[in-house]
């Protein structure tokens, strides 16, 4: 069943990849009064299945609008995501070298669609911007650290036309949310429960089938996985 918006709350633009934590997200913007705008990105991703979950999970939560935009990054490739490389699959999470950045890594791609969310949030007069980045139980990506969150919401202040106006009336105009940025995937997941997220609606599959099954192995699925199985909570995407 599809949420209504309601309230006079402030506009926000909230990243939305259908996946769980911008899910969870989403939801955390909703709970704390933000009438939330979504954007989703079609960049030549291999998991473009992602789009339809965030479909989902758009009209369930409710939102002002959901815009989704095409940009295509395989131009550029680099990635396993936008590229003919292969996923890794079975990596040990638990020991994995903290200075190792996995092939998986999309070149600069929350920079990418953080620049056009703001776009998007000056052309509608939003002061507020969501990302569902995680610090703690992620594949070591660097645009998912809070220091990022911190450098980009400066970015957004000194370079626009409506942070510039409110820099000299001595003000911050925007401000960026990472809500789940210190939280573990268990957390994330109980968080998701509360909000009464319909976490059946989301996928977290870097090289999922035709039809959107998940392959179970790689990064993403296995730190979902372990998310759930933590927070002691059962899956709905799991048959």
């Amino acid at each position: 069943m599809s949420r209504e918006v309601e309230g006079r709350g402030e506009l926000a633009v909230v990243l939305l990849s259908g996946g769980l934590d911008s899910a969870v997200t989403l939801a955390w913007m909703r709970a704390q009064g933000f009438r939330p705008t979504a954007i989703s990105f079609d960049y030549g991703q291999r998991h473009r299945i992602e789009l339809d979950a965030a479909a989902r999970v758009a009209s369930s939560l409710g939102v002002v609008e959901h815009r989704v935009v095409e940009i295509d990054l395989r131009a550029f490739g680099g990635s396993a995501l936008t590229d003919e490389i292969a996923v890794p699959k079975d990596r040990d999470l638990a020991g994995r070298d903290g200075g190792t950045i996995p092939i998986t890594y999309v070149p600069a791609r929350n920079t990418v669609f953080l620049s056009l969310a703001l776009s998007f949030a000056e052309s509608r007069g939003a002061r507020h911007l969501a990302i569902g980045v995680n610090v703690l139980d992620y594949s070591g990506y660097p645009d998912c650290r809070p220091e990022y969150v911190e450098c980009f919401e400066r970015l957004a202040n000194l370079a626009t036309r409506e942070g510039a106006l409110a820099a000299a009336q001595g003000r911050r105009h925007f401000e960026l949310h990472a809500p789940l940025a210190r939280l573990s995937k268990a957390e994330i997941v109980r968080l998701g429960t509360e909000l009464e997220v319909d976490l059946g609606l989301t996928t977290s599959c870097y090289d999922p089938a035709p039809d959107g099954v998940p392959c179970r192995r790689c990064d993403s699925c296995l730190l979902r996985a372990r998310g759930f199985a933590e927070a002691g909570v059962r899956d709905p995407r799991v048959e």
